[in-house]
């Protein structure tokens, strides 16, 4: 299903909300991961929060998009969709009985497949592969799954705070360019350079993705996503309390990076860089419970039957993990310095074309998928591994 679920299901209208929000946010993260390759089209073009500062006045506009609701956005609903999807395999197991320490057997294997394909993925493709991360978070968080709700909730919140206070770390506001890990000239040099990024973003990206991982959780043993109406109330809560919040602290950064504003003082840019990241996963769990909320009306507008494009982006949203993998690959070929070489040719606005159609191609092969009753071949692994 994804790389959290159990595989592909028959697409219910209980299925469609996670496979859904999966399939769409898809998107997001193409957009939020291809500016950050670019060196900028002149030269000495200077960079901030991954955005080349030499675009064009629609390069311009298309930054402030991507910071206002893609960036800091994308990655916090996956790591919610990721922690629900725990919450589905934790429920069905202990349905057939399978006692805790069986349960927790099970996941640390799906945690170790996670981790061997990021990897792989982070050393011979994408630098910035998440699935380490999540496997490692996987491999900690899989005793969070007897937790009491009460604290999941408190430690949740703990993190959520943890990352909203003031730092100089933020990517949104960072000027570092693409380092040698990422657009490496060789390939003996990006085998060198890649493991200490690799492990870095292993070890250490599970910090800013534990608050979502638990609310997802949470989420979970509910099936909130799955039962929109019983919880409408808070969807719907969630979905405008979210992303209003996330577009609203969006602004200071995402103003700056499009230019309209001036750069702050460096103490001013160590506030509003970690505002930008917390409001963003207050925008990752509104994505989440708006896409819920519009599956069903979606559903209504075909009277009784979803429409190709519907069932197109559940089916991508039930193979996440190879559709996600299938852009490392696009990203690879494009950008790397001894391909084709493009970071220092694209814009913001081409990379983002890029990143939709990369998502295109993606939906389509997902469709292609389903409907030849096949899952993706990485959702097979995941599968494989865990169950043996």
């Amino acid at each position: 299903m994804s790389i959290t679920s159990e595989g592909p299901v028959a697409l219910s209208a209980r299925a469609l909300g996670p496979d859904l929000a999966r399939g769409c946010m898809l998107l997001f993260i193409a957009l939020a991961n291809t500016h950050y390759f670019l060196t900028g089209t002149s030269a000495g073009a200077s960079i901030r929060g991954g955005f080349p500062m030499d675009g064009s006045a629609l390069d311009s506009a298309v930054t402030w998009v991507i910071a206002t609701f893609v960036d800091g956005r994308a990655f916090p609903m996956f790591g919610f969709l990721f922690g629900y999807g725990v919450a589905h395999i934790v429920r069905r197991q202990q349905a057939a009985d399978v006692p805790p320490r069986g349960v927790r057997r099970l996941l640390w294997r799906r945690s170790a497949v996670l981790i061997g394909v990021g990897v792989v993925d982070g050393m011979l493709f994408y630098v910035g592969d998440i699935l380490a991360m999540y496997g490692v978070l996987l491999l900690v968080g899989a005793f969070a799954v007897r937790w009491s709700d009460r604290w999941l909730l408190v430690v949740a919140g703990f993190f959520l705070v943890l990352n909203a206070l003031p730092a100089a770390n933020s990517s949104s506001v960072s000027t570092d360019p693409p380092d040698v890990a990422m657009l490496p000239p060789d390939l003996a040099t990006q085998l060198a350079e890649r493991p200490v990024v690799v492990t870095f973003i292993a070890l250490f990206g599970p910090i800013g993705f534990a608050g979502p991982y638990l609310l997802g959780l949470w989420a979970g043993r509910r099936r909130v996503l799955e039962r929109p109406e019983r919880y409408r109330g808070l969807l719907v809560v969630v979905a405008a309390a979210g992303i209003t919040g996330a577009v609203l602290g969006a602004q200071p950064v995402a103003l700056m990076l499009a230019g309209v504003t001036s750069v702050p003082s460096p103490a001013v840019l160590e506030l509003i860089g970690p505002l930008h990241d917390a409001a963003g996963v207050l925008g990752g769990l509104g994505y989440a419970a708006l896409v819920t909320l519009a599956a069903r009306p979606l559903e209504a507008l075909v009277e009784g039957r979803r429409g190709r494009v519907i069932d197109a982006l559940a089916a991508t949203g039930q193979r996440s993990m190879t559709c996600y993998l299938l852009q490392s690959v696009v990203w690879t070929v494009v950008f790397t310095p001894y391909l084709l070489g493009l970071a220092g040719t694209l814009s913001v606005t081409g990379t983002a074309l890029l990143a939709i159609a990369t998502w295109a191609g993606s939906v389509v092969l997902a469709d292609l998928l389903a409907r030849r009753d096949r899952r993706g071949p990485f959702e097979v692994l995941v599968r494989r591994v865990t169950y043996r």
